[in-house]
């Protein structure tokens, strides 16, 4: 195939500044790229609380600025961690009534997440292997609200009950967020049994951290995985902003472009970068 265009692309999963730390763009930089690419929308993502107040502010300035010479929408989220009190249903649905798209589970600040770091506490979403209350409350509101859940940094043996109890109450956009990075450590066959299962979106992402600054390219496991499941439960994103990684418009190019050379077809590269985000997102 030739040269992958990024037009109406979708990337629900990228960090800008303002963040506590340093990120490739700040919100308004990460538009002006996306609208220099002709990309449809990207979710901001912020493992610090929320970012819908910030996508509002951005689409303003994006039409004031451009005066409506292009259709990029920016789009918020929510994320449970510590800065918003963890499971924490007020400011979900606070969120949520500003327009957030997204609703994260846990992610910095997860228990899994800090045993994989090698310290105590965090904030678990099952007591006994059961969902806590609390977030069945946060189910009802990003159902009612057609809104995505993400499993954030959240384990294999949290992430399937958590998706039987989200399906169970009837949430059909349940995205399992980055599952090759090493936090949450899903291995190939579990991931084909949740998508077998629950008909759930796996989202594979450019690169990983693995400390220090250090990333791992993710692009050969994504290509195995895309073969594996089938392209119609890949969500393509990058999880990109970072200043140790090629800035987020570059990674997606060259996660598209090594997908297109190495056998996934236009159709299917559609799909995952355009359609089933554009679902997600009721656009």
């Amino acid at each position: 195939m030739g040269k992958i265009s990024l037009k109406n692309v979708i990337d629900m999963h990228v960090h800008s500044m303002p963040d506590i730390r340093q990120r490739a763009y700040n919100d308004f930089e990460l538009m002006e790229a996306a609208i220099r690419v002709g990309a449809r929308a990207i979710v901001i993502k912020s493992h610090h609380g929320t970012t819908m107040n910030r996508a509002f502010l951005v689409n303003e300035h994006n039409k004031m600025v451009h005066q409506g010479d292009n259709d990029f929408t920016m789009f918020g989220s929510v994320t449970l961690n510590n800065a918003i009190g963890g499971l924490n249903p007020v400011a979900v649905e606070t969120g949520l009534k500003m327009g957030a798209k997204v609703v994260w589970l846990p992610t910095t600040h997860a228990a899994n997440q800090l045993q994989k770091d090698g310290k105590t506490g965090g904030i678990e979403c099952l007591d006994n292997g059961k969902v806590k209350e609390p977030l069945k409350e946060i189910f009802k509101m990003v159902k009612e609200y057609d809104a995505v859940l993400g499993t954030g940094h959240l384990s294999p043996k949290e992430i399937f009950p958590v998706v039987d109890q989200a399906k169970g109450m009837g949430l059909n956009k349940i995205v399992i967020t980055h599952p090759e990075f090493w936090v949450v450590g899903m291995s190939h066959e579990d991931q084909i049994r949740i998508v077998k299962d629950y008909d759930v979106y796996l989202e594979r992402c450019y690169a990983q951290p693995m400390g220090g600054g250090v990333y791992k390219s993710n692009l050969e496991d994504n290509l195995l995985i895309i073969n594996e499941v089938g392209y119609k439960n890949v969500m393509v994103d990058t999880d990109g902003g970072q200043v140790e990684n090629p800035h987020w418009e570059l990674a997606l190019e060259e996660y598209m472009q090594y997908l297109a050379n190495n056998g996934i077809t236009e159709e299917k590269l559609d799909v995952m970068t355009r359609k089933i985000p554009s679902m997600l997102l009721g656009l």
